[in-house]
């Protein structure tokens, strides 16, 4: 059985106009013991300034892990989502983020398959799907990073889409980073669908949703960016919790909203929620 923690998507920051390491620093002063950094291509010019909490993989890893270790902090993963049936930008990036993400200290890479070429066929698309989890395998078993697959697009808006694409691929190395905002925007239930995957878990986006999102967009889209603060929103967190309780490894809960007060409330719900002080 596995153990919770509470760690945060460094989204939370993206509207503050502030860099990464005072996203690392804030996080840890409202009490999260995990942080998931977003980190990019080349380079990009908001963040070169300062302005944003997304890190160039053309950095020193360490500058991550010197970031975390000085805010007292654990890494959760890394957010490297990329369109895994347009191979020409995923396989690169994959493989960059999975060797960037062993030398940072982070256990699990998070991605989803992201939007398909206009041109292909869905067979076409889980071709290219094989091929770039294949190649990012063969780059993660050896480290021993783990890649969660995200529900989030138009053929892992359901529970069996899900399904066909870590099917793909029998590696050890990939598991699923399960959303309860996008699995409830698409229409299903949160936590049937978290049950159903339960043994392949690796990493989870706490992402609540707000009744008024809800009515605005359930069915209609395959998931959101990020949701309001955890507790004030549709999902229930007392029996997510349960059943990360019952995974086979250790679950971090990365809370995805969109800024520092909702982040503040969420790790007070949740905390309480789980008998632990902030």
């Amino acid at each position: 059985m596995g153990s919770i923690h509470f760690g945060i998507n460094l989204e939370f920051v993206r509207h503050h106009d502030k860099p990464f390491e005072w996203g690392v620093e804030t996080a840890a002063r409202l009490g999260y013991t995990h942080v998931e950094p977003m980190v990019h291509w080349g380079r990009e010019l908001l963040s070169e300034a300062g302005y944003f909490h997304s890190v160039s993989m053309l950095d020193d890893p360490y500058r991550i892990r010197r970031a975390c270790e000085k805010a007292g902090v654990q890494l959760s993963g890394l957010s490297a989502h990329t369109p895994l049936a347009k191979p020409e930008i995923s396989v690169e990036y994959l493989k960059q983020a999975i060797r960037f993400a062993a030398e940072c200290g982070a256990p699990v890479v998070n991605t989803d398959e992201g939007p398909k070429p206009a041109w292909t066929t869905e067979a076409e698309d889980f071709v290219l799907m094989r091929y770039t989890l294949a190649e990012a395998a063969r780059v993660a078993e050896p480290r021993g990073i783990l890649i969660g697959l995200e529900p989030h697009q138009q053929y892992s808006k359901h529970p069996d889409g899900l399904d066909r694409i870590h099917a793909l691929v029998d590696s050890p190395s990939i598991g699923i980073n399960f959303d309860t905002g996008n699995s409830y925007l698409c229409g299903h239930d949160p936590l049937a669908w978290l049950e159903r995957v339960r043994s392949r878990l690796v990493h989870l986006h706490a992402k609540d949703i707000s009744g008024e999102q809800s009515g605005a967009e359930r069915g209609k889209v395959t998931g959101t960016p990020v949701g309001c603060a955890c507790g004030d929103g549709v999902i229930d967190w007392a029996a997510v919790m349960a059943v990360c309780r019952r995974a086979p490894r250790d679950i971090v809960l990365s809370v995805e909203c969109g800024t520092v007060e909702q982040a503040e409330r969420s790790i007070r719900h949740l905390a309480e929620l789980a008998g632990r002080p902030t």
